[in-house]
């Protein structure tokens, strides 16, 4: 099993192939979609699938397309989050972000575009296969959609952006539906893809849920405390739009402890299961992550 670091790699250096080359008449589309997938980041949730897809016995150059479609997905949402109508932020990454520079209706169109284009590249990796490979693959489609749709991420969007009783409940709902869902669909995803027993897919969800739980209390956390120039965009940007957040409801330190929490409880998520050292690696790296 190779490392997060070389998985990261092997999605940024493939994302570009997925995407519609930057010539025709929606050239500036193209180069819209480019410039937000392309701009760096994490790579987490390709890095993720990749993983389990890997751990449950896929060659990763059968997991690749669904790792960069997963990542398109991320990078749409971000995009939409950013506009004006949304959080109105001007930094993505230390960049301006795509509205900035292409303009409020390029950078919707963009993001939508980059939604189709994930499950195009998906539809048609699919298509490729057959039998039980193609079930699985079906499968894998089916869980991102979910979990990336309406009962999923933008479900918590929704919740994130309207008005809110500020409750540990409401809270929660933020947390599971706005980030800990994709994480969900990678992980879970990847082990569905691989064709995965229903033990080992469960354990990956439960894993990417907690993690992605204390993966957005640590932004809520970076959001009052960080440093800009590694985060990459203002901070205090959570108060000034008035989001609940875990700071706003249990204060830092209280943030702080249910950020641990759900860490402790993503490790104990993958108990017994041999080869997972590195998920554990990367969720008890939480409490250094400074961006």
């Amino acid at each position: 099993m190779i490392d997060f670091a070389s998985y990261k790699k092997i999605v940024n250096e493939s994302l570009e192939d997925y995407l519609p080359k930057k010539v025709g008449e929606a050239k500036r589309l193209y180069e819209s979609m480019g410039y937000s997938l392309l701009s760096g980041g994490k790579r987490l949730r390709g890095s993720m699938l990749l993983f389990s897809a890997g751990y449950c016995g896929l060659e990763i150059k059968d997991a690749l397309p669904f790792a960069c479609a997963l990542e398109m997905i991320h990078a749409y949402s971000l995009i939409h989050d950013d506009l004006p109508v949304m959080d109105n932020d001007d930094l993505r990454r230390g960049k301006p972000t795509n509205h900035k520079v292409y303009g409020d209706a390029m950078a919707l169109l963009a993001g939508d575009a980059l939604l189709n284009q994930a499950f195009e590249v998906m539809a048609q990796e699919g298509a490729k296969l057959s039998g039980d490979r193609a079930a699985c693959a079906l499968r894998a489609i089916a869980y991102i959609s979910k979990c990336s749709g309406a009962s999923g991420m933008i479900a918590g969007q929704v919740a994130d952006m309207k008005d809110f009783e500020p409750n540990e409940q409401r809270l929660l709902y933020i947390e599971e539906n706005k980030t800990a869902k994709l994480f969900m669909a990678a992980l879970a995803g990847g082990a569905y893809l691989a064709g995965a027993p229903e033990e080992i897919t469960a354990a990956f969800e439960k894993y990417a849920y907690n993690y992605g739980l204390a993966f957005q209390i640590t932004d809520d956390i970076l959001d009052e405390t960080g440093d800009e120039a590694l985060i990459g965009k203002p901070i205090k940007s959570d108060e000034k739009n008035n989001k609940l957040t875990a700071v706003k409801l249990f204060g830092l330190d209280g943030a702080r402890q249910h950020a641990v929490k759900a860490v402790n409880e993503a490790v104990f998520a993958l108990e017994g299961m041999k080869g997972t050292k590195a998920l554990c690696d990367l969720a008890l790296s939480m409490a250094d992550r400074k961006f």
